[in-house]
């Protein structure tokens, strides 16, 4: 079984965010909000819209049973909002609703499937629901390079735990072998 991956290339992340757009304006916003906050698919599928309409997201981990918070930055209020609106949610409801009926979340199998099929559709390979968290942490990484605050946001034990879970130490290593000869 390969584990799943960080998505490392805007390029891909654009055609995902497309391809999932075409398909549904609630498969769309579930990868945009989980490669923007990086939380664990099972705290993003039990959001209910209340929790994002402020300018923080309000969790409560169901790993940990902590409550977090994670910042809503500009460009992700305005995909929030028009999500909302375009699907006229009020703020007791699931944000992200299964298509069965009545105002429940769609389920962890079903955000795989999303996921996978257009992963697959664009040979995306090692992707599942983690890749979103996964992906957060790259770029977050790649962009500000601060493993001790993502360490922190993640909750990991150590910085090198939190290196592995992102995949920099293999791209590390890759990299520096790759110009490597002797």
């Amino acid at each position: 079984m390969n584990r799943v991956q960080p998505i490392r290339s805007q390029l891909q992340i654009a055609q995902m965010k497309e391809h999932l757009r075409a398909r549904s304006e609630r498969d769309y916003m579930i990868f945009v909000l989980g490669i923007n906050v990086g939380v664990r698919i099972g705290d993003l599928l039990k959001l209910m819209v209340g929790q994002v309409q402020g300018s923080h997201v309000n969790i409560i981990e169901e790993k940990r049973g902590k409550n977090r918070v994670h910042l809503i930055n500009h460009q992700l209020r305005q995909e929030l909002d028009a999500y909302i609106s375009s699907q006229n949610l009020r703020p007791d409801d699931y944000l992200f609703r299964s298509r069965q009926g009545g105002n429940r979340p769609i389920t962890r199998v079903q955000a795989y499937r999303i996921l996978r099929n257009a992963a697959e559709s664009l040979s995306i390979e090692n992707v599942g629901t983690h890749t979103l968290r996964k992906t957060f942490g790259y770029w977050h990484y790649r962009q500000f390079g601060d493993v001790a605050l993502l360490q922190t946001v993640f909750r990991h034990s150590s910085p090198a735990e939190t290196l592995r879970y992102i995949g920099i130490q293999q791209d590390e290593i890759d990299e520096s072998t790759r110009a490597f000869f002797l």
